[in-house]
């Protein structure tokens, strides 16, 4: 009787342990993954600390299940199968969240970066490309795989570059992945209002894809340094820098890599990577510009209507093109001497002056201003004072 007495003490511990680990393994991936309401809180802070106390709290309920599983072990009739479906459950969750729902076994990194000249490259050439040019080398990276990676590392012009891409925001952006004068690695680790989020190895804090900035953590604040990057066809990309390296695809990953068409085209109308066809909503397309502390946003729609936008933000005149496939932007910062623009053909003509799309012309070069196609819900959530065209 003694010994049922304290078995019967025993198992609001077991119970107590159990629970614990459940709601602190759910709790981990809740705050950081795109779950019902989880991207809306301003919870960045406390999921980061609970990540970090993660072993601690696992201890801690851990033991509690050890000092009372011999209790709950000990019931008699149905009750005696309690204890092992719990921790058979507790084991489950355990693993669905720190393997299949982790967000890099999820979106793994490629096994190699395998880069090739137009003549072995096996990418369609209406497929959308991140393109790069540093110190007269280019590399064009096609969505339909950093789509799926997130992120990947490479070397431009013997520089290192992180090309990442977001499809919840869908937002390309290409950093140089040093911090404090060193190499940094990163890997996925979840999302914050929607956009990607990777962590850094040296220091463990999180960084925002879309603006590069350490959002929590020990370097919180901080940002990498933005490269210049142009999303375009690999077609209009050939034309500009046909003696470009183009990323091929890893094998291991095909099937993923196929998901990836109608979103592209703005087809998919999937809750997290569908497009709204419409003007300023939620999942309609925008090009967002920042010049200085002043941000604006293009509707998407007008732009393919009009294909030249000739404006001044922040009192800097500014020029923003879409190639007639309509697919392809390129941003400029406007001569003070040209008050609009043009476009004829694959040219930029102003007055008596043309340019190409590169921004290369006969009386110089226009100076190119990073643009970003965005879902109108990222912009306005990472650049909350933006105005709109």
């Amino acid at each position: 009787m003694k010994r049922d007495r304290v078995a019967a003490s025993l198992t609001p511990a077991f119970g107590l342990g159990i629970l614990g680990l459940v709601l602190t393994e759910i709790a981990n991936v809740y705050f950081i993954m795109p779950m019902p309401g989880s991207q809306q809180m301003p919870s960045i802070d406390a999921a980061y600390a609970l990540y970090g106390w993660r072993w601690p709290l696992r201890v801690i309920f851990g033991a509690l299940v050890l000092v009372g599983v011999a209790g709950a072990w000990r019931a008699r009739g149905w009750r005696r199968w309690i204890a092992p479906a719990a921790i058979a459950a507790t084991a489950t969750i355990t693993y669905a969240v720190n393997f299949r729902m982790a967000a890099d076994h999820m979106f793994r990194q490629p096994g190699v970066v395998d880069m090739q000249p137009a003549s072995r490259n096996k990418v369609a050439l209406n497929r959308l490309v991140v393109g790069v040019s540093i110190k007269g080398e280019a590399r064009a990276y096609p969505l339909q795989f950093i789509g799926y990676h997130h992120q990947v590392v490479d070397r431009v012009g013997g520089d290192p570059v992180l090309v990442s891409y977001c499809t919840v925001c869908r937002t390309g952006r290409v950093f140089a992945p040093v911090i404090a004068g060193r190499p940094a690695t990163f890997r996925l680790v979840g999302m914050d209002h929607f956009n990607a989020m990777l962590e850094d190895q040296a220091t463990g804090s999180w960084w925002r894809q879309a603006n590069g900035e350490a959002i929590t953590g020990q370097l919180k604040g901080t940002r990498l340094p933005e490269l210049p990057s142009v999303q375009l066809t690999l077609k209009q990309w050939l034309a500009l820098r046909p003696n470009t390296l183009i990323m091929q695809g890893d094998p291991a990953f095909a099937e993923e890599y196929a998901k990836d068409y109608a979103f592209e085209r703005g087809f998919s109308r999937k809750k997290l990577t569908g497009t709204d066809s419409g003007s300023w909503r939620d999942k309609s397309w925008v090009v967002g510009i920042t010049v200085g502390n002043h941000s604006r946003a293009y509707d998407w729609n007008r732009l393919r209507r009009e294909h030249v936008v000739n404006d001044t933000v922040a009192g800097q005149p500014v020029l923003l093109v879409l190639a007639a496939d309509s697919m392809s932007f390129f941003a400029f910062r406007r001569p003070d001497t040209i008050t609009r623009f043009a476009l004829r053909g694959d040219s930029l003509v102003g007055g008596a002056h043309a340019y190409a799309l590169s921004g290369a012309g006969v009386d110089g070069r226009l100076e190119p201003v990073n643009a970003s196609q965005e879902f109108w819900h990222s912009w306005r959530t990472f650049q909350p004072s933006t105005s709109r065209y």
